[in-house]
Parts: C-alpha cells; sequence; structure tokens
C-alpha cells in the first residue's frame, strides 16, 4: 500500500483507521481486523458539483501507465450497467498492477472516466489545484475540448477527465496477498479524522 500512496497514483494519501468495534462510515469493524478508509474519488464529484460543475459518468475500468502518463483503458464497466463498484470487481479479478505501476511508473491502475462541459475546463484546473493544496490529488488526467481522451472519444464541447480510483491501494495490498474485504463507497467520514498514512 505504501507504494501507491508515494507514487501519487491514488486520491489521497489521507487515510482513516479504525480498530475492531469502532465506525469507519457506515460500517463497524469486526473482530479480528482493522478498519483503513481512503478518500473516494466520489469526494471529486461532490467537490465539482459544490462548483457547479456537473458531469458524466462513463465508466469505472483498468487503466494502463506508462511511465506515469495516462494510456488507456484496458477493461471497463459502464456504471449504468452495474450494481457494484467495478474497481471491486477488477481487484477480485486480478486484472491490476498496481505495485508495479508504484514501483515503475508503469502498470494497470483503477481510474475512472468522466466528462465535464467544454467552459467548466478552467475551473476545473483551478479546483484541482485547491484540492491538490489539502492532499486530494484524484484528477489525474484532464483533455481537450472536444478531444479524445487515452482513446476514448469525447461528445462535441465536452472535455474528457480521469479520475485515479479510491481502491488502488487496496488493490496493491491484494496483489501482494493481504487478505482484504472491501466495502466501497460505504459512507461520510469527517475530514478531520484523515490521518497522512505516513503517521500509521
Amino acid at each position: 500500500m505504501r507504494g501507491a500512496f508515494e507514487s501519487g497514483i491514488c486520491v489521497s494519501g489521507l487515510v482513516a483507521v479504525a480498530a475492531a468495534g469502532e465506525k469507519l462510515g457506515s460500517v463497524v469493524v469486526p473482530e479480528g481486523s482493522t478498519g483503513l478508509a481512503t478518500v473516494c474519488g466520489a469526494s471529486i464529484n461532490g467537490v465539482l458539483l459544490k462548483a457547479g460543475v456537473t458531469s458524466d459518468f462513463r465508466f469505472g475500468g483498468v487503466l494502463e501507465i506508462k511511465d506515469r502518463q495516462p494510456r488507456r483503458f484496458v477493461a471497463i464497466t459502464e456504471y449504468a450497467g452495474t450494481s457494484t463498484d467495478p474497481s471491486e470487481q477488477f481487484i477480485q479479478a486480478k486484472m491490476t498492477s498496481v505495485g508495479q505501476a508504484a514501483r515503475t511508473g508503469s502498470g494497470k491502475i483503477l481510474g475512472a472516466f468522466r466528462t465535464i462541459p467544454a467552459p467548466a475546463r478552467e475551473v476545473v484546473q483551478e479546483i484541482k489545484l485547491k484540492l491538490s493544496a489539502v492532499g486530494i490529488n484524484g484528477i489525474y488526467a484532464l483533455g481537450d475540448i472536444s478531444e479524445p481522451l487515452c482513446q476514448i472519444p469525447v461528445a462535441l464541447n465536452r472535455v474528457g477527465l480521469i479520475q485515479l480510483g479510491g481502491l488502488n491501494p487496496v488493490a496493491a495490498a491484494v496483489e501482494a496477498g493481504i487478505e482484504i474485504e472491501n466495502i466501497a463507497e460505504s459512507g461520510m467520514i469527517d475530514f478531520a479524522q484523515l490521518r497522512d498514512y505516513r503517521e500509521l
């Protein structure tokens, strides 16, 4: 997990931790376990909406990166076609190589693709900088107006946006053979409860 945090291929290096019997969001940590919550990409959606930026979530997928740059999605699941988080499906299917991507800059990580209205591009760039200042770096790539992004076509007067998956650190742990139960998008946590992963 540490490698995923250090290499910047996760939404944030901020996490929340809870012992058995304590709550993280809406989940009570079971006996014999420790709970770890990562920042979900949906948090960015909330910030964009509050700034008046609507977006069209297209799909979640496995994003191939090379030299720390996004290249293409090698697997996708449209949000309209699933009742579970696509990231969980890809982790269970062992389709990621987040650990390798963290070490070498090349591999397969979790990501999501959405589009925003063209006039909002500058606003999103400003939001990206503000989020980064508080430790949230989930906006991985922002395309040009009406131009494809990572080989994904974008409609006229729209801009493609690639978000990092909040479960990338979890995927790295699963790849390393650690037994983990994922409970994606399991509630709200006060920002003040989050701690830098290096403090753990």
